[in-house]
């Protein structure tokens, strides 16, 4: 008679086990929309690895109980299949579709937790698995939000990136040679000054994002986190003695950028490991805007462009002669300082860089 009445109570209702096959089923769907955004939208093999191992542990049942939650199913005549939430049926973002199913599995992973609290089911499912792959997720959805946001500006990461160092402009006003530099064609402007007060590079900074804004060029500041913050720039740039990536990465808005100076393979993968959305590679030849450069050349940047998938800069001695030879090699954009800053007209200067890159994507006839 014991032995009747526990097996009676350990048999799972119904309706029980159709909730928790349809919210395992969310989970399942959810979390494969997002692992296939993070493979195929974004290329990044570390968020969709974490997704797919989620997704597997997550779903896997013992055999007997997943005859149980079939058995339960009753999908032809679930009333919720006609039921159409607002604003379903318009188009969507990537970045709403990563949210609406990001939202999707933490409800329904909350739903599992709390059921397999109860009775009938605490012997067959972990409460405490569901409840830590829900807090895992807010971490994910993060991440893949923040790789989204950025994606736009990261297309920009191409062609010619002016760095205007206050050191080399040598008097000349950097609103005025910035604006010929954009005249001349550059997608990005990186502010570099090692000698001035915070409160003077500020308001250069804050001139700099204004002009860039209005011409939809990247403007990117160089070592100082909080003029990046309070100018509004699109992204920081770090070298390897700068503020950590990681770090930096949690302090900056999600949409911003961070650049990382590297001259070795390992370095490379360590920054694009950190968070990083692109990885500046240098010295490529002998170069008067940096003390005791390590010049490592085109050879180093083919290396590199084999270990990372992000976007490359070629760093350090680049002009108009030499150009060409760095993008062949693997970089998707050229830094210059000295071959622009020091021209008579750096919109000419750059226009002969720029025009050189663009031949190389004509099409021969």
């Amino acid at each position: 008679m014991l032995k009747l009445i526990s097996a009676v109570m350990d048999i799972i209702p119904t309706e029980v086990l159709r909730i928790i096959d349809v919210n395992l089923n969310r989970v399942s769907e959810g979390l494969r929309v997002l692992e296939d955004i993070a493979r195929l939208a974004l290329n990044d093999p570390s968020l969709s690895q974490q997704l797919k191992n989620m997704r597997h542990q997550l779903v896997e049942t013992n055999q007997s109980f997943q005859q149980q939650l079939i058995q339960a199913r009753d999908a032809e005549y679930d009333i919720g299949q006609n039921m159409v939430a607002p604003g379903q049926e318009k188009p969507k973002e990537l970045s709403v579709v990563v949210i609406a199913n990001a939202r999707r599995v933490q409800q329904s992973l909350r739903t599992i937790e709390e059921l397999a609290k109860t009775k009938p089911l605490a012997s067959k499912m972990d409460a405490e698995r569901f409840k830590q792959s829900r807090f895992e997720l807010y971490s994910i959805e993060r991440g893949l939000l923040s790789r989204l946001f950025r994606r736009d500006k990261l297309e920009n990461i191409r062609g010619l990136y002016a760095i205007i160092d206050t050191q080399a402009l040598r008097g000349r006003n950097y609103i005025e040679v910035a604006r010929q530099l954009i005249d001349g064609g550059t997608r990005i402007i990186q502010l570099r000054d090692k000698i001035s007060t915070k409160p003077e590079l500020l308001v250069i900074a804050q001139q700099l994002k204004g002009l860039c804004s209005k011409h939809q060029v990247l403007f990117i500041v160089n070592d100082y986190l909080d003029l990046a913050l309070a100018s509004d720039a699109d992204g920081l740039h770090l070298g390897q003695h700068d503020l950590p990536i990681r770090v930096a990465r949690r302090l900056l808005p999600i949409d911003k950028l961070i650049g990382s100076s590297t001259n070795t393979v390992d370095q490379a993968i360590a920054a694009a490991a950190s968070g990083a959305d692109y990885i500046a590679v240098g010295a490529m030849y002998t170069t008067t805007s940096k003390e005791k450069p390590i010049i490592v050349g085109p050879d180093r940047l083919r290396q590199i462009r084999q270990a990372v998938a992000l976007p490359l800069v070629a760093i350090g001695g680049i002009t108009k002669d030499n150009a060409v030879e760095v993008i062949n090699a693997g970089a998707n954009s050229v830094a210059v300082i000295s071959s622009l800053l020091q021209a008579e007209s750096p919109q000419a200067a750059a226009r002969q860089i720029v025009s050189q890159i663009e031949a190389l994507d004509e099409p021969i006839n």
